[in-house]
């Protein structure tokens, strides 16, 4: 038997809820039949957004949702996308050299922050740095953020139909510059981060809170480069890298070795988030500047998803991305004293997604459930965990009187039975509720069989001396509440 302590004398603070975000970036089928079908669409749809996908994204209590890239945002040009739609330019975005599909424009930052508003996601807008000026964000921020009537801009996004301000509260100031957006150097994006933040934050009345590019998943030199230039001399919120997993093979029929490679890639995030804090330290010591994951999922060879190809970057998603889901999000939980935020890539139709569209068809994927299980744990006090086993992931928390432990079997053959227990003096738990998803490593829904994989029935177990043994099956995700 394996044993799970939980440690409620242990907290490294509060999970910050944006630690639940999520990303959609102008791609393959993210937004064109994925989230945005248009407003002549036979799908059920309100204002052109898929109904399917409001309500069920909805369920979720999104914190946060970025936008619009992603590398689609060092090519993006605000104005595209305001203005009656019909006079928007058709323009190759950055993807264009990839599948040939064109940029409509149709979705911009009006029709983005209204579904905002319908799911409850805070917005969050990732700027272009690598082809614009600092004066072209400073105008973008006013026109979204100044109050009503005030300005040129502001009466402009009057006329655009929206007088007052979005209030969009987090800006990233570019997207992957040691790659695609420009090639810099970590010394060379700080001076352009400090450039770009100080003309505007002229504008900036709100103070909403501006994130730095960060590094390429474990590059350390970058951390430590850029915060040895940036020095503090302008406002900094967090400091974002992206971390992508993927391993080798089909990414449904995929084999044991493959299962353990991903999980091995995946576990790696944990020590990434110690080593880019540890460098932050060296030049952030009473750490101010925050960790955000700006990006992170599993990345797996496309045309597995259902157009076959069609979407670019897009793939089935089985257990073992549910899997991968709740051991990353348990990372993020453990370390809530410095990540802030992370946004799992993407929303829709690519890569690690929560839905899969086609025309009128529409599911979620075994990563929607695990959010909708892991969700109690936004806003609630971390509390530690000790596990004695091998292959188990786990976090916990407690809020408004209630323990919500979170656990995943690692193992792709192994059933595991698993003695939990609460560490310290007061009233032990007469019994839990235990909510299971998963046992099938292959496991997917398709168009077909939608509901192959959902959580199962929540099953009361009682307890003995305040521990209760649950059985989790092999390939498996389980919510545990007290």
């Amino acid at each position: 038997m394996e044993r799970i302590c939980l440690l409620p004398c242990q907290s490294a603070g509060t999970i910050e809820p944006g630690i639940y975000g999520h990303f959609s970036e102008h791609i393959g089928g993210v937004f064109r039949d994925g989230v945005w079908v248009g407003e002549d669409a036979s799908v059920p749809q309100t204002d052109g957004f898929r109904n399917f996908v409001i309500e069920k994204f909805r369920e979720l209590n999104p914190p946060v949702l970025r936008w619009p890239g992603g590398c689609f945002a060092e090519t993006y040009k605000w104005r595209d996308g305001i203005g009656p739609r019909d006079k928007r330019p058709v323009t190759m975005g950055w993807w264009y050299r990839n599948d040939g599909r064109l940029e409509t424009n149709e979705v911009g930052i009006h029709e983005f922050t209204h579904f905002c508003e319908m799911v409850g996601a805070k917005p969050y807008v990732a700027a272009n740095i690598t082809g614009t000026t600092p004066m072209d964000m400073r105008d973008f921020m006013e026109y979204c953020n100044a109050p009503a009537g005030s300005t040129t801009l502001a009466k402009e996004r009057g006329e655009n139909g929206h007088e007052e301000p979005f209030d969009i509260p987090y800006w990233g100031i570019g997207n992957e510059n040691w790659g695609g957006g420009g090639n810099m150097t970590p010394a060379q994006y700080a001076r352009e981060y400090i450039k770009y933040v100080t003309l505007c934050d002229t504008v900036n009345l709100q103070g909403a809170k501006y994130v730095a590019c960060g590094a390429n998943a474990g590059d350390y030199r970058w951390t430590d480069g850029f915060m040895r230039e940036y020095a503090h001399r302008v406002p900094l919120y967090a400091l974002a890298f992206h971390y992508y997993c993927g391993a080798s093979g089909d990414c449904v029929n995929f084999t044991k070795e493959q299962w353990d490679e991903l999980v091995t890639r995946a576990g790696k995030l944990d020590d990434m988030i110690r080593r880019h804090s540890a460098a932050m330290e060296l030049h952030d010591p009473e750490k101010k500047v925050k960790i955000i994951v700006d990006e992170w999922g599993c990345w797996h060879p496309g045309g597995s998803g259902p157009t076959k190809g069609f979407n670019l970057f897009e793939q089935q998603s089985t257990m073992r991305d549910g899997v991968i889901t709740a051991l990353s999000l348990n990372a993020f939980n453990n370390h809530c004293d410095r990540v802030v935020m992370a946004n799992v890539a993407q929303l829709c139709n690519n890569l690690h997604c929560l839905f899969l569209t086609l025309g009128e068809d529409a599911i979620v994927t075994p990563t929607y459930w695990v959010f909708k299980m892991y969700k109690n744990h936004m806003g609630a006090k971390q509390i530690g965990t000790a596990i004695e086993g091998d292959k188990l992931s786990a976090s916990a928390s407690e809020k408004d009187g209630k323990i919500t432990l979170t656990v995943a079997n690692l193992s792709y053959e192994d059933e595991k039975e698993v003695e939990i227990s609460l560490f310290g003096e007061g009233k032990k738990p007469e019994s839990a509720v235990v909510t299971i998803l998963g046992g099938d490593p292959h496991g997917h829904n398709t168009f077909d069989d939608p509901d192959a994989v959902k959580p199962m029935d929540p099953v009361t177990l009682q307890a003995a001396d305040g521990k209760v043994t649950v059985k989790l099956p092999k390939a498996s995700v389980a919510l545990v509440e007290w």
